[in-house]
């Protein structure tokens, strides 16, 4: 079984998404060598409208402006106008910390590794390994190999990678998973389940589909699942 679901191929003609992630953009942006903070300004519909970068003195501004432009058209398919990209160059000490400011630590989020589905006769075996930090969680997932059924493996598996994060995670169900078409653009959509008692709590997470479905089905998780574990977490915690 590939990596892309039947009738995967965009249609002729798509543009590229005109509705961005700008938190996605700028923890991209932040893994490239230089730079140490990202902040991207949105308009309403969040299209990029301005872009500023903190960096160090490794190389020059027009290179880091380069180099932003070439991710955001190569990642998100988005291209940046060189003008709207401004590069502050600050002074670092020998741990390559800006001297005289401190920045604000970005909140850890995971994100997706590898995913590897295999069929097995009229079984699909699916694998999900997420990133956090320099850390690797792998998660499993098993069942039919019928195209209807691929989106819930994945985010299962997911799930099971996110459960391996966060014990808190032993609290989310999987309800649904599907990629649907909204105007231009296909989303992957994946409904949990946040079980307390007596309490169930029904979240909905997205992921407009940029590298393929299965990608866009496991962000679709992580996004339904970011920020609420720790907060489920803080609410046990003060009972």
């Amino acid at each position: 079984m590939g990596n892309e679901w039947p009738g995967d191929a965009a249609p002729s003609g798509a543009q590229p998404d005109d509705v961005l992630d700008l938190r996605e953009l700028e923890d991209e942006l932040c893994r490239l060598t230089g730079i140490l903070g990202v902040r991207i300004v949105g308009d309403r519909v969040g299209r990029p409208v301005e872009v500023h970068v903190l960096a160090d003195h490794s190389k020059p501004a027009k290179q880091t402006v380069r180099d932003v432009r070439a991710v955001a058209q190569t990642v998100f398919g988005i291209e940046l106008d060189h003008r709207i990209v401004s590069v502050a160059q600050l002074e670092t000490d020998e741990r390559n910390e800006p001297l005289g400011i401190e920045l604000p630590r970005p909140e850890q989020r995971s994100r997706v590794g590898s995913i590897n589905v295999e069929a097995v006769g009229v079984r699909a075996e699916v694998r999900v390994v997420l990133l956090e930090g320099d850390r690797e969680h792998t998660g499993y997932a098993e069942g039919s190999v019928a195209s209807l059924a691929r989106a819930q493996l994945v985010a299962t598996a997911a799930l099971d990678a996110v459960r391996a994060m966060d014990p808190a995670a032993d609290a989310v169900h999987v309800a649904t998973a599907d990629v649907t078409r909204v105007g231009p653009s296909r989303v992957a959509v994946v409904t949990v389940v946040y079980v307390d008692p007596p309490v169930e709590l029904v979240v909905s997470g997205s992921a407009v589909v940029r590298r393929d479905r299965d990608d866009a089905v496991v962000r679709a998780l992580l996004d339904a699942t970011n920020r609420r574990l720790s907060r489920l977490e803080r609410n046990r915690a003060t009972r």
